[in-house]
């Protein structure tokens, strides 16, 4: 669909301290939408790439250098004045300390107690997404056992876990809704989110915070299901459109590597997930044939996180 008004490229930076906290500024007078929040940025200038740019707005607005940043997701977004392209970054390390060298405020807030008001519009899916951990775990008590499975997770729980999903094809339902009952009351013990696999209405009556769809459930969805938090399996950029077109909160992609579990499937490889998602407006956690420590290279290719089914449950 053509847009009515020009497509500004914009560079915007999610700046996280390690305790979590990201750093919000405010619009200064004279510009449009005077007095509202935002993350920090500004257009991309011709010649420019993205990451050049935001380097650039960031030494000229707070006076810090990006040391370490990776891509994350792109919003388009139609104001009365433009429609802007948002290329968010997650910047974990700069140097310098952020202040407002053109008279602007600013805030270090977090997801889940946001002080300051109006936020810019544009802005409302990225805090949300930020809420999101960078590790999805994914239930095997079909390799584990139910107990093992429960006490793994509590060693998980104990060592930093804070998102799940319980995916246990071959459970009769009875058992299957007793294991995911158990895990859901030590997750909130955690304050750990936990999202059922498929079945939206079991989500809701045994109190998950969301669903997860298959890539066939999402394909047959007109709209989002209505959970707090809605993830879907994605293969293929038809899929991750699907997604998008729907307002899913995030997507898991793969199989990136060769997988145990699906030995047939051909796997992406780093290049063509990046390739996948390089324009999508949803966090995407990488899946497939991963370890703790392909987080890394999940980032650099613009990645949310990574998703594993046995890695989180090994012995540490």
């Amino acid at each position: 669909m053509a847009h009515s008004t020009p497509l500004v490229e914009v560079a915007a930076a999610v700046i996280i301290r390690s305790d979590d906290h990201f750093l919000l500024t405010s619009r200064p007078e004279g510009k449009p939408y005077a007095g509202y929040w935002e993350f920090p940025g500004g257009k991309i200038e011709a010649g420019e790439s993205a990451l050049q740019a935001l380097d650039r707005e960031l030494q000229e607005e707070l006076g810090i250098q990006i040391k370490q940043a990776y891509p994350w997701i792109k919003r388009v977004f139609t104001y009365a004045h433009a429609t802007v392209r948002l290329h968010f970054y997650r910047v974990v390390d700069w140097s310098g300390e952020p202040f407002g060298c053109e008279n602007q405020l600013l805030s270090w807030q977090m997801v889940d107690n946001l002080s300051v008001t109006p936020l810019l519009p544009a802005n409302f899916p990225v805090v949300r997404g930020l809420a999101l951990p960078s590790i999805y775990a994914i239930t095997n008590a079909s390799e584990l056992g139910e107990e093992a499975m429960l006490h793994k997770l509590e060693q998980a729980l104990q060592q930093g876990l804070k998102f799940l999903q319980i995916r246990e094809k071959t459970l009769t339902r009875d058992r299957f809704c007793w294991l995911a009952s158990e895990i859901i009351q030590r997750a909130r013990t955690f304050e750990a989110k936990v999202v059922i696999n498929s079945d939206i209405l079991l989500s809701q009556e045994l109190g998950a915070d969301g669903v997860h769809l298959t890539s066939a459930q999402l394909m047959s969805l007109t709209s989002r299901p209505d959970v707090n938090w809605c993830g879907a399996s994605c293969h293929n950029a038809e899929e991750l459109y699907q997604a998008e077109r729907i307002g899913v909160d995030f997507v898991v992609l793969g199989p990136v590597l060769p997988t145990v579990s699906h030995p047939g499937l051909t796997a992406l490889g780093w290049q063509k997930f990046s390739s996948l998602i390089r324009d999508c407006s949803l966090p995407v956690y990488a899946l497939g044939g991963l370890v703790q420590t392909d987080l890394a290279i999940a980032l650099q290719q613009g990645g949310h996180g990574i998703a594993m089914l046995r890695d989180p449950w090994l012995s540490k």
